[in-house]
């Protein structure tokens, strides 16, 4: 049984310039980081899976780009090549850590997101930033930022970091049906039950699913308002 709260899906239309509006003046506020993420939390069947970081976590950022086409808004995702690392092969938001040279998390975001998957994000288009959240499995403290884009942009991925670039559209991620579970082995035999949102027929779990869950519950309150 999916032991967590489904959300709902309302009949208002998502309007780009309108929920970039809310968006800026929501994100200044309180946010549901703590609850949204706790939802989509992978447990440890078995067991317990809760880790702490074992040494001071590195930062890092991940970037939502909102962009409109046919009257629907989207943001992408990447799929990570398959590698022996803890994140191998895993869908993700483009983004990636901290260099010495960026001066801030917004930086971070916007040069990763163009290395990643070659779009261009002016820090006047960034809208604000989601809850951080921490990953103790790869030890990063990670800042989702949130951008928007005036057009469709034109993807070029880079193909050491990036194996497939795809699409999520927003009323799609926030209707309950997107919203499933699944069982997982990962690492040493760890066997997982995890809740994930099923985009494009790919499985979105563990950190980038706990970011979206925040994402979807402003979403939600965008069209219930």
């Amino acid at each position: 049984m999916l032991n967590i709260v489904l959300y709902n899906c309302s009949a208002k239309k998502l309007r780009m310039h309108q929920f970039v509006d809310f968006l800026k003046k929501r994100l200044k506020s309180d946010l549901p980081g703590g609850e949204a993420h706790q939802r989509m939390m992978a447990q440890r069947i078995g067991g317990d899976f809760r880790m702490n970081h074992t040494r001071p976590p590195r930062k890092g950022a991940v970037m939502i780009a909102l962009y409109e086409e046919d009257g629907k808004v989207f943001f992408p995702l990447t799929q990570r090549p398959d590698y022996d690392g803890v994140h191998g092969g895993q869908v993700s938001l483009p983004g990636g850590k901290m260099e010495e040279e960026d001066v801030d998390l917004e930086t971070t975001a916007i040069r990763e997101t163009f290395e990643e998957i070659g779009i261009q994000i002016e820090r006047q288009n960034v809208i604000g930033a989601l809850s951080d959240l921490n990953i103790t499995a790869s030890n990063f403290i990670v800042k989702p930022v949130i951008s928007f884009l005036a057009e469709k942009p034109e993807f070029r991925r880079d193909p050491r970091e990036v194996a497939q670039i795809f699409t999520a559209e927003i009323n799609h991620l926030s209707d309950a049906r997107t919203l499933k579970e699944t069982e997982l082995t990962v690492g040493p035999n760890i066997r997982l039950r995890a809740p994930y949102f099923d985009i494009e027929e790919k499985v979105v779990w563990g950190a980038t699913s706990m970011i979206l869950s925040e994402f979807v519950s402003l979403i939600n309150e965008y069209k219930n308002g």
